[in-house]
């Protein structure tokens, strides 16, 4: 695993990781069967960090993990996610309204709005944490992080299992903390606000990853990469805007917001890189030695959505359960404007399968950039 390590980047966005399998599946493709892994480090945040931490479970057989990756999405469904039955929408709706109505008299406080332990249940079944630690002794794997936000502190954390030679890192608003990953560490993660509650590790509660992440690569660079693949959940690049004089329903602020927070920092950041890049192109060796610049010049590839996502979610609406289309209709979501949110929630076959074809599509257009990258 020493030199040239290549780090895979996957960002997070509820059910829109389902276009990461799709470009996963075209990566296996153009790599044909050839062994071992190609991406020593894997980092992850949100649905993003659960897909990295199946990856480094069966990281000593790349294409099987994919395989068994794309096999779970091609056949998900909410009720694998979240409650989503007319008795649990109701109970939630229930502790919601008592909560605004009497709870400053019997101090009421709901947790989230989607119970989400079919979730932690899933997880806990098909993920053999121990292979972790058998691959990283193996040198399959090098490195595996996913990011959590404290809602305590402020602070991100980078939570990694890896080689005995990595140091934990202190920057602003990030940390890198060694741990023995496990189920609790993927519900923090994806613990998006409000929809899903907050995970207690150690003395804090934390929630989604995307939530005050500056700088969503910078693990991977902490952890040896000097290439990085960075799958994203959402297209990166800027919408023209659109006029509307009707006033935003809740679940287009909230889609609005969600996208904020999964999308806007990563750009942000791999902009930021370039630059870096740039900028380090110009100098040499000597030259940085000289001038005590410790930056290295990081090759990065991005993979981002073709299409909008929440378009093809308005597709795919009806395939909710009924109650859950009850509920999300109340607050805009089943409208074409509110389909951003819809997009995060939509955990059903149609969608994901549509989504990961997509992604295969998107990376395979990409042939020759992949080979590149993968020095093939």
């Amino acid at each position: 695993m020493a030199g040239d390590k290549a780090a895979l980047v996957l960002t997070g966005g509820g059910a829109r990781a389902a276009y990461q399998v799709g470009v996963l599946g075209a990566i296996r493709t153009i790599r044909g069967k050839r062994k071992g892994n190609p991406f020593p480090i894997l980092c992850g945040t949100s649905a993003g960090g659960i897909n990295a931490v199946a990856l480094a479970v069966y990281s000593q057989d790349f294409n099987a993990a994919v395989r068994k990756l794309t096999w779970i999405w091609r056949n998900f469904h909410v009720d694998r996610v979240y409650r989503a039955d007319g008795l649990a929408l109701l109970a939630t709706g229930a502790r919601w309204g008592s909560a605004l109505t009497t709870g400053w008299l019997v101090r009421q406080t709901p947790r989230s709005l989607l119970d989400n332990s079919p979730l932690r249940a899933l997880l806990d079944r098909v993920l053999d944490y121990p292979r972790i630690g058998e691959a990283i002794g193996n040198g399959d794997l090098h490195a595996v992080s996913v990011s959590a936000s404290g809602y305590s502190s402020g602070q991100n954390l980078a939570f990694y299992q890896g080689c005995g030679s990595l140091r934990p890192w202190h920057r602003a608003q990030r940390i890198g903390v060694p741990t023995v990953l496990a189920t609790r560490h993927l519900l923090a993660t994806s613990a998006i606000p409000f929809v899903f509650p907050a995970m207690r590790i150690n003395r804090e509660y934390f929630g989604d990853g995307s939530m005050r992440q500056v700088a969503p690569v910078s693990p991977a660079v902490h952890l040896g990469a000097d290439r990085i693949l960075v799958i994203g959940a959402g297209r990166l690049a800027e919408e023209g805007r659109e006029y509307s004089d009707a006033y935003p329903t809740p679940a287009q602020i909230a889609g609005h917001t969600l996208s904020s927070i999964f999308l806007d920092s990563l750009a942000a950041d791999i902009e930021r890189m370039e630059r870096i890049n740039r900028t380090l192109s110009v100098l040499s060796e000597e030259q940085r030695k000289s001038a005590g610049i410790t930056l290295r010049p990081i090759e990065t590839l991005v993979i981002s959505p073709s299409h909008r996502l929440d378009t093809i979610a308005s597709d795919h609406r009806d395939s909710l359960p009924r109650p859950l289309r009850v509920v999300l209709r109340g607050v805009g979501a089943m409208r074409r404007e509110g389909s951003a949110l819809l997009s995060y929630l939509l955990f059903e076959p149609g969608y994901t399968r549509a989504l990961m074809d997509l992604g295969y599509r998107d990376a395979m257009a990409r042939r020759e950039e992949i080979a590149v990258f993968l020095r093939l």
